[in-house]
């Protein structure tokens, strides 16, 4: 294979997915219950023989590299590395990263290495590629730049780059995130069973190999370019570069609000998911914790995924993700909900200095749960209700936010006893409880 160098693009201030990412990067958010994101990209390359990596970090980036330090550790005899580069002022420019094509730019001093090609991935996507297959296709097309695509139908494509390609799987054509009345004259050719889905559109998944001398002298040519998408590589197919797509027929979703992560969350506890945790030559790897394995007291699970280190009293816990050191009290229901646990064990003599008006970390007893994302370390006493539902309207509170009917609670929250949050929760005999707040 090819010599390849990868970078990964941190990501920006990633506003559509607060409040999650009020005190960390998007890559650096919880996923799975004892992943994060940036997790994803990584392994997908180590799983490809791809051990040469730099993360490019800017905003709200401290947890992203203490994890990554933590984490991913070569062996004294491997070349391999992943290493933060984070946003610098040097000599040459006094300005943070601007867009994603800057950030690449910016860090091209530091790509000493006899490399063949440069590998661009994002920090947010859920997925899992053969990057050898990829850089395959990529030197057989013998291409400047070759562009990771997947069909889509006319309700995604105005969140994507959409492309046009030839017959010979070249690109022709490319736009950043179309209006959908333009939608009918950007249609591709597609495969049969695309069409009755109506994926009539091939999407960009922001994944990039680019030939590393064809990225320098684009970078060259383009010297005020911040964005890949709006402009570089408009601007490669436009003066007649031979950039080639290719169609990856695999999962893959774009982790860029609340909803995805949620519903992606989720789709982890179906019986065969889509992305598979539990595929053992593509493993997903993360810090090992060495915690000790979770334990259950007279819980009703059903569809469920428990990460380690928990102790569980609830009543009943369905559809929903439990994080690491989760502690949920006796009586307690969780449904359609991600408890992403907390990060550290809290001591007796901590809870008993705290006093009796202070919940400890974790959720409470005879507690009801649903339509929820309840961030880490959030002390939740007992007999609350947390109900989202897609009759709430997007709201902002002190402790919590409403993102499309999903109730987030923010990190570290305090919710006391007896508190109700979002929708009325119906008891046995079909009444609803008092208004509550939010």
């Amino acid at each position: 294979m090819i010599k390849i160098v990868c970078l990964i693009l941190g990501g920006g201030v990633g506003s559509r997915l607060y409040p999650l990412t009020h005190e960390r990067s998007k890559p650096a958010v919880p996923i799975g219950g004892k992943y994060r994101l940036i997790d994803i990209p990584i392994s997908n390359c180590i799983n490809s023989d791809i051990n040469k990596i730099f993360v490019l970090t800017q905003y709200n980036s401290a947890s992203l590299n203490r994890h990554i330090k933590m984490t991913y550790v070569f062996d004294n005899f491997s070349s391999g590395f992943v290493d933060v580069l984070a946003a610098e002022q040097t000599p040459t420019s006094k300005n943070w990263f601007q867009g994603t094509a800057d950030a690449v730019r910016q860090s091209m001093h530091h790509l000493n290495g006899d490399y063949d090609a440069v590998l661009i991935l994002s920090g947010d996507h859920l997925y899992q590629m053969d990057f050898r297959e990829f850089a395959a296709y990529h030197v057989a097309k013998q291409a400047d730049l070759t562009i990771a695509t997947i069909p889509c139908n006319a309700k995604e494509a105005p969140g994507f780059g959409i492309l046009k390609a030839d017959g010979k799987g070249f690109i022709q054509s490319f736009v950043e995130k179309p209006q959908p009345y333009i939608l009918q004259n950007w249609k591709s050719e597609m495969a049969p069973e695309d069409k009755a889905q109506g994926k009539d559109w091939l999407a960009s998944m922001g994944i990039y190999i680019f030939k590393k001398e064809a990225l320098v002298k684009l970078f060259e040519e383009n010297p005020t370019a911040t964005d890949f998408g709006k402009e570089l590589i408009p601007k490669a197919i436009s003066e007649g570069n031979p950039v080639a797509s290719f169609q990856y027929k695999g999962y893959w979703t774009d982790i860029g609000t609340i909803t995805s992560f949620y519903e992606s969350n989720l789709a982890l506890t179906e019986p065969v998911p889509e992305f598979n945790l539990f595929d053992k030559e593509r493993p997903v790897y993360t810090r090992q914790r060495m915690l000790p394995p979770t334990k259950v007291f007279g819980t009703v699970v059903n569809e469920a995924m428990i990460a380690d280190g928990c102790v569980i009293h609830a009543l009943s816990i369905e559809n929903s993700l439990i994080g690491i050191r989760q502690r949920i009290g006796e009586g307690t229901t969780i449904t359609n909900s991600i408890l992403m646990g907390a990060q550290r064990y809290q001591t007796m003599d901590e809870i008993l200095a705290a006093g009796s008006d202070t919940p400890p970390m974790g959720i409470g007893a005879n507690c009801f749960i649903d339509r929820a994302i309840i961030d880490k370390n959030c002390k939740i006493g007992s007999e609350v209700e947390i109900i989202g539902g897609d009759e709430l309207e997007d709201a902002e509170f002190e402790t919590h936010c409403i993102r499309d009917g999903i109730i987030v609670l923010k990190k570290g929250a305090l919710i006391q006893s007896g508190t109700k949050i979002g929708l009325p929760h119906i008891n046995i005999q079909n009444k609803p409880t008092e208004k509550l707040e939010g």
